[in-house]
């Protein structure tokens, strides 16, 4: 069993060097869509978002089985899927994805736009998944793992101001 803390520290440092915006965020959001790293398309395609092949593939294609939320309950479909070279590569994608559809998903330029790490998950989450619950169970990951160490760095420099 992987040690889920140090896991999700380092998942945040590939988001940063990947140009990824609120790096914290989208690790939690990346260990919400691969079970901490644990799941077959992370460990064998470095895809931690679940992200699907493009159609006209950048990448390598992997293709598995997933769980859609479609017409109100939870349905068994393949798909093909985005093998990244490096994690870093996947959160570079994702971004250039956002970028790229912003437009065509309006929520997307919204989560660009966002001014704080909340309102980015709560935008990107209202058209990236299918599951409506989304945004609460990223948030609750970033809570767990990143919330309390920036409250500290806040209160840290405020002290430090004064």
């Amino acid at each position: 069993m992987i040690n889920r803390g140090a896991w999700i520290e380092d998942i945040a440092s590939q988001a940063a060097v990947g140009g990824h915006i609120f790096p914290q965020m989208a690790a939690s959001e990346a260990a919400l869509e691969s079970g901490f790293g644990e799941s077959k398309l992370a460990r064998e395609a470095n895809n931690l978002f679940g992200m699907k092949q493009h159609i006209h593939p950048i990448f390598g294609t992997l293709s598995l089985p997933t769980k859609e939320f479609l017409n109100d309950q939870w349905e068994v479909v393949d798909a093909n899927w985005v093998e990244y070279p490096t994690i870093a590569a996947c959160f570079a994608d994702r971004m250039s994805t956002l970028e790229r559809l912003k437009d065509v998903y309006p929520h997307y330029g919204m989560a660009l736009a966002a001014t704080d790490e909340y309102i980015y998950i709560e935008e990107v989450s209202k058209s990236w998944a299918t599951d409506p619950e989304r945004a609460k169970h990223v948030t609750d990951i970033y809570r767990e793992y990143f919330a309390e160490s920036n409250h500290d760095d806040v209160q840290e420099a405020s002290a430090g101001g004064n």
